[in-house]
């Protein structure tokens, strides 16, 4: 049985107080604010304590070059689980990795089926590359390959234009949101330029990742339809390297891209501002290494959201999204526990004193323990 003895963060929006000074015990795997009877070993944690982080956009399964082996994908999920992220909502992999749910010692796993994406349209190996007569098709037999979400690549590079451009007609991104909605799960976009971003919106579609070009208009849509955005910021920050590849070939597309890494911050800022939902993810799994959630947290932080707004982008409003628990009663104990507020600084998140996962410790300092 563990006791964490220090205070504990509900989060905002509970209905009460959100620090409680003691009494969150853990017995079974599970949390209860009362002190279960008879006697048991118990462990006492102390330090302040947050749900188990969520990573809302990375990739399980998916390397630099396109699917890893299972070993590898195991790692990717431990990384993460080591650096606090409980929860991952995996944003497309060509992996099948529906296993890592029946793994108790990993992290718990919300997946979105395989990008799909335009015919060369995309990073290689990466994606259901489709045509738009067969989009819509290809979006039902997704969302019913993961776990009630979808995404579809929504821009890229075209090499013919030099510069990023939408990959749909705003017709073909109708037809997969009806066909995702159809199926039961929710329908998210891979965009960075601004053409693509309306589009999207106007589809009807349920999230958006990075949206890098947002302004003051799509925020507005945003925030009335209740669309999420995933801004990613720590691969945005990859931006400017990107542009000095591709420089010599496409420099308007160079261009296009550090502007949009010029914007970034303000582009979030906006949203958050117009009341838009903000949510953290990482895109790892792709070109990042896995287990920078906090990273990322702490550029939501910069953004303009402040520490305690971007704590509850990847913590209670992130769980409640995903349609997870947090620290309530009966609730899986994952948890994290950290040296001081991160309501005051989230830079506290990078050294947990400890995580647990269903109940059991994984991680203590920074030293992951045994699996």
């Amino acid at each position: 049985m563990l006791h964490l003895t220090g205070r504990v963060l509900r989060g905002p929006g509970t209905g009460g107080d959100e620090d409680v000074a003691s009494g969150l015990w853990v017995l079974g795997g599970r949390l209860t604010w009362t002190r279960p009877p008879g006697d048991h070993d118990v462990t006492e944690i102390d330090g302040w304590v947050v749900p188990g982080l969520v990573d809302a956009h990375c990739h399980i399964g998916l390397g630099p070059s396109g699917q890893v082996d299972a070993e590898t994908a195991q790692e990717q999920a431990r990384a993460d689980r080591d650096a606090g992220a409980l929860l991952l909502r995996d944003a497309g992999s060509p992996a099948d990795t529906r296993w890592v749910a029946e793994r108790d010692d990993l992290p718990r796993l919300v997946r979105a089926g395989r990008h799909v994406a335009r015919t060369r349209r995309y990073l290689r190996g990466f994606a259901e590359e489709v045509e738009p007569p067969r989009l819509a098709e290809e979006v039902r037999r997704q969302a019913r390959r993961g776990d009630g979400w979808v995404k579809v690549v929504g821009d890229w590079i075209d090499r013919d234009a030099g510069d990023l451009a939408p990959c749909w007609s705003r017709e073909d991104l109708v037809a997969a949101a009806d066909a995702a909605h159809a199926e039961g799960a929710r329908i998210t976009a891979h965009v960075f330029g601004a053409q693509a971003l309306a589009d999207v919106l106007a589809a009807g579609f349920d999230g958006v990742e990075h949206a890098t070009a947002m302004g003051p208009d799509d925020v507005a849509v945003m925030a009335e339809r209740g669309t999420a955005v995933v801004p990613t910021l720590v691969n945005i920050g990859t931006f400017p390297d990107i542009a000095a590849r591709g420089e010599a070939k496409f420099p308007r597309y160079a261009e296009h891209m550090r502007r949009l890494h010029a914007r970034r911050r303000e582009a979030v800022a906006l949203a958050h501002e117009a009341g838009v939902r903000v949510f953290a993810g990482t895109d790892a799994g792709s070109t990042l290494p896995h287990g920078i959630l906090p990273e990322e947290v702490a550029e939501l932080s910069r953004a303009g959201l402040g520490p305690a707004a971007a704590l509850d982008a990847a913590c209670w409003s992130a769980r409640r999204w995903l349609g997870f628990p947090a620290l309530e009663e009966g609730a899986s104990a994952d948890l994290l526990v950290l040296p001081e507020d991160p309501r005051e600084d989230v830079g506290v998140l990078a050294a947990p004193s400890a995580v647990v996962l269903r109940g059991r410790q994984v991680a203590r300092a920074g030293r992951r323990l045994a699996d």
